[in-house]
């Protein structure tokens, strides 16, 4: 008889406290993919059972960045599938989590504990990946049931905790890590159910990935160490586990972990910067995961098409803002001219008061660019000529010097001024007219034009396009300007 085909089911379950780290966003999509490659469902749920970490408006933010990213949830707290609340707070109030925790504790595998914060504040400690974790002795393991029903009939504040073995040894399997396999000695007693009533993280987590029929879970490789107790809660309640894909750790470029301090360790961060949510997303798959063939653009239609987790590498990804900004300027080239405008007009605006053709510099600064911002520096010289050095006017490929610079200026000076049509293509004719007469080539006489209207070695345009957007009145100030400067030199 053949089996039935399970149908993949995957889960972004993001905590609201803040902005998405590009991290959880590498998660989210991978999850995505995931299921989207096998045809599956994608669902997100609200962790929220940590109430001391909770940011308003963060919920807001995990929408939003959803919905920019393309990454559209199946099912979720706007969308039920059948499997609600996905909020765990609301979850709580069902619940369920106190009844699996009993459940857990009937099977021995949990149990109360009333400890006090001064008992366990006197426990060993140890060092663990520089945090000081405090080592529970299994010390109300050995209440009766007596001791147990009084303590909660008096209303002892308790906390639920797993029962772990001390002796032996525990195996879990992850996708990538292959199997890992840990001394019991080395796993503590972790608290299901705080003493607010609230289930911890790494208890919710299980118990919502099962009720949920979760069939793959992705997560970054710092829950490694956690595993093998989730692993053993499975185990207890006698759940299939679901399939462990643990992620390489994020690093700046200088290997160290992707801080919020480096100012792009979040989406909004990076948008707020100018970035293309499209760029971002392409971006991020590729921090870990490559394709068969190491092409590098892809639209999210493509990802879900190539997208295979076997290739995701164990080793940590640097996160490259050189390289993401590259990307970026791809996407920015490749993209329709209306949507950019749309995108590069307040920029503009934020740069230009007077009175300019915007669409005309949009499509000069189009194929120029990386990042949104970098607009207003490149149009700023409309606005105003900056101060420049007249050696910007010697240019060895143009045979180009000082006195070769005055004499053109001095010569195309009264052409520009009877010149009627100040279109680019009219000044364009009029100045290649002047080069054949001159017989020199066309860069001898466009260097020193250029320079004089725009003030900058590197313009998003050629010469008669520049004095075009300027205008007759502005072209002519400003090459007087250059005569003025040169004859002062």
């Amino acid at each position: 008889m053949k089996e039935a085909v399970v149908k993949i089911r995957t889960r972004y379950a993001p905590s609201p406290t803040g902005k998405m780290h590009v991290g959880n966003l590498r998660s989210a999509l991978y999850e995505f993919l995931i299921a989207k490659h096998e045809g599956g469902s994608f669902m997100l749920r609200i962790e929220d059972t940590d109430q001391e970490r909770f940011v308003e408006g963060a919920t807001e933010i995990i929408y939003r960045t959803l919905e920019k990213t393309g990454l559209k949830h199946d099912e979720g707290p706007d969308k039920d599938g059948g499997y609600g609340p996905y909020v765990q707070s609301e979850r709580m109030k069902t619940g369920i989590y106190m009844k699996y925790a009993r459940e857990l504790i009937d099977k021995g595998e949990a149990y109360y504990c009333f400890c006090d914060k001064e008992r366990l504040a006197s426990l060993k400690t140890e060092v663990v990946e520089g945090k000081e974790i405090t080592i529970y002795d299994k010390h109300c393991l050995s209440l009766s049931q007596e001791e147990i029903e009084a303590n909660l009939a008096a209303g002892k504040p308790f906390v639920i905790r797993q029962n772990n073995p001390s002796e032996g040894t525990t195996t879990f399997h992850d996708e990538l890590y292959g199997d890992i396999t840990v001394e019991n000695a080395e796993l503590d007693d972790m608290i299901l159910i705080k003493s607010d009533g609230y289930p911890t993280y790494n208890f919710a987590n299980v118990v919502d990935d099962h009720t949920m029929n979760i069939t793959h879970v992705v997560r970054g490789n710092e829950y490694l160490s956690s595993s093998p107790k989730y692993v053993r809660l499975y185990d207890a309640f006698g759940w299939k586990i679901p399939v462990y894909v643990h992620l390489p750790l994020i690093t700046d470029e200088n290997h160290k972990k992707l801080a919020k301090r480096s100012g792009h360790s979040s989406f909004e961060d990076l948008m707020e910067q100018g970035f293309v949510a499209e760029a971002v997303i392409n971006y991020i798959a590729l921090l870990g995961w490559s394709p068969e063939d190491n092409r590098e653009m892809f639209t999210l239609e493509e990802l879900i098409r190539e997208f295979d987790y076997h290739r995701i590498s164990k080793s940590p990804a640097v996160f490259d803002i050189v390289k993401l900004r590259w990307m970026n300027g791809e996407y920015i080239k490749a993209m329709d001219f209306e949507v950019f405008y749309r995108m590069a007009e307040p920029f503009l605006k934020k740069a230009l008061t007077k009175s300019f053709d915007l669409r005309k510099i949009a499509a000069m600064v189009k194929t120029r660019i990386e990042v949104l911002p970098d607009i207003m520096e490149m149009v700023s010289f409309f606005e105003e000529l900056p101060e420049y050095d007249t050696d910007m006017y010697t240019h060895k490929k143009m045979k180009t010097d000082k006195a070769s610079s005055l004499e053109v200026l001095r010569e195309v000076l009264p052409l520009l001024e009877k010149q009627a049509d100040y279109s680019n293509d009219g000044l364009y004719q009029m100045l290649v007219h002047y080069v054949e007469e001159k017989g020199c080539k066309n860069g001898y006489v466009m260097w020193p034009i250029r320079t004089a209207v725009s003030g900058r070695q590197m313009t998003p345009a050629g010469a008669t396009e520049i004095m075009e957007i300027l205008g007759r009145d502005e072209t002519l100030r400003r090459i007087r300007k250059g005569i003025e400067m040169l004859e002062n030199a």
